[in-house]
């Protein structure tokens, strides 16, 4: 029998960390919240969830060294999963309020207000998932996720011309206008609903992402 993979959720203070625990106990991760260094970058699986105002979550992360286990870990390969705001500050910058705030830079793009009439998108709602993803694998096209957020990134900006690197896979949803629901891009993988909120589609989810580790 296969030992479970080791997954730390990291406790910066602007996440459903207890939620996430959960989820991913569920479907079989051996789970520690913590903002060890060393566990973190130790881990198989680094999963940043997030809750809050963009530019918060930022100081947050920073202050718990978290930009820089996330760098590490990209920069040798190993799997991080960003969720909602942990998702969004992956993206260069977050505007709030008419406030510009600085991302994690992993990807270009702003994180903008929703551009829709009813703002807080709330609830649940289908995605557009690519061919081929990982991530959705095993899931209807008709399979619901469980969204809460005010801010999304509705231009994808990074473009990939060397044939021999594989284009990032993004799956959209629409809230009046269409936005990046989620990103599966080498070993970094993120999305703005929150699997761990998503009954059976967002086990099957993170199941899917277990599995990759």
């Amino acid at each position: 029998m296969s030992a479970l993979k080791r997954v730390v959720v990291f406790d910066y203070g602007f996440g459903n960390v207890r939620s996430a625990e959960r989820a991913l106990a569920r479907v079989g991760a051996d789970v520690e919240i913590t903002r060890d260094f060393d566990k973190a970058m130790n881990a198989d699986g680094l999963l940043v969830p997030g809750v809050g105002a963009f530019a918060a979550c930022m100081q947050g992360l920073r202050a718990a060294r978290g930009d820089w286990v996330i760098d590490r870990r990209l920069s040798g390969g190993r799997p991080v999963m960003g969720i909602c705001v942990g998702m969004q500050i992956l993206f260069a910058r977050g505007i709030e309020h008419g406030v510009e705030a600085e991302g994690l830079d992993e990807w270009p793009g702003t994180v903008e207000p929703l551009q829709a009439e009813i703002v807080p998108h709330m609830g649940w709602n289908t995605v557009d998932a690519p061919a081929g993803s990982e991530l959705f694998a095993g899931l209807d096209a008709d399979a619901r996720f469980y969204f809460v957020h005010s801010y999304a990134v509705h231009d994808w900006q990074l473009e990939t011309n060397n044939p021999l690197i594989e284009a990032p896979r993004i799956t959209w949803s629409t809230h009046g206008k269409p936005f990046v629901a989620a990103v599966e891009n080498g070993a970094l993988w993120a999305t703005q609903f929150h699997p761990e909120k998503s009954g059976d589609a967002g086990a099957q989810l993170l199941t899917n992402w277990i599995g990759t580790l």
